[in-house]
């Protein structure tokens, strides 16, 4: 079983936040609800989450500064603003703070649950802005494209670091293969779905002498990086 999607959800209507939250659980996504803007950054800097979405007007911390703060901390996690404005300055101020897209109210549920679709469709959401991570007894250094430890060093290609950086930054669920094929190919096509079996190979092969790593093949889904 997958593991549930993370939303960050600030909205200081609890009737409102309420409804909102019921309907994105019974659609399989896994919500935390705030009602001020100082506890959402307090929570966003404990968890790990997918989507944020925030209301404008929010108590303590209104949503643009609030969205400033979370993309000094991570700047790829896409934000989704809630808001009653639609005046054009207003808009281009949540742009400037960080927002990738705006729903006004009122709406529908269901505008809500595509635009969120939209997002978690692109495949693209990382975790961290980090550029060396610590897989095992192995040092990955994407920047640079090297994977060592303290026996061996190796040089990657790009697209062996682009593979094993994504199958790192999704590690707690299985990668689909067409994620994979349009995020680092661009396209999902049969021979490209070869060469990054291809490419698979390749890292297990790099990865042999840590035992506790494992890229497990989940037949006809797609990949999991594991670390025990």
């Amino acid at each position: 079983m997958l593991e549930a999607k993370k939303i960050l959800l600030v909205e200081d209507d609890p009737n409102l936040g309420f409804v909102i939250k019921d309907n994105l659980c019974i659609k399989g996504y896994e919500v935390t609800l705030c009602q001020d803007g100082e506890e959402a950054e307090k929570v966003f800097g404990s968890d790990v989450f997918n989507l944020c979405i925030f209301d404008v007007m929010l108590p303590k911390k209104d949503g643009f500064a609030l969205a400033r703060s979370v993309r000094e901390k991570n700047k790829s996690i896409p934000i989704l603003f809630l808001t009653a404005k639609s005046m054009t300055e207003d808009k281009l101020e949540g742009f400037q703070a960080g927002a990738d897209d705006y729903i006004s109210k009122p709406f529908s549920l269901e505008e809500l649950f595509y635009r969120i679709e939209v997002f978690m469709k692109r495949g693209n959401v990382q975790f961290s802005d980090e550029k060396v991570f610590f897989l095992g007894h192995y040092e990955f250094d994407f920047s640079n494209l090297v994977l060592k430890n303290s026996k061996t060093e190796k040089l990657l290609t790009q697209k062996e670091a682009e593979v094993l950086k994504l199958l790192y930054q999704n590690r707690q669920r299985v990668l689909k293969r067409e994620e994979i094929l349009k995020q680092v190919w661009g396209d999902d096509d049969y021979f490209m779905g070869r060469s990054m079996d291809v490419f698979i190979s390749k890292l297990r092969k790099y990865l042999r002498e840590d035992a506790s790593i494992q890229i497990v093949n989940y037949h006809g889904v797609g990949f999991k990086l594991e670390i025990s």
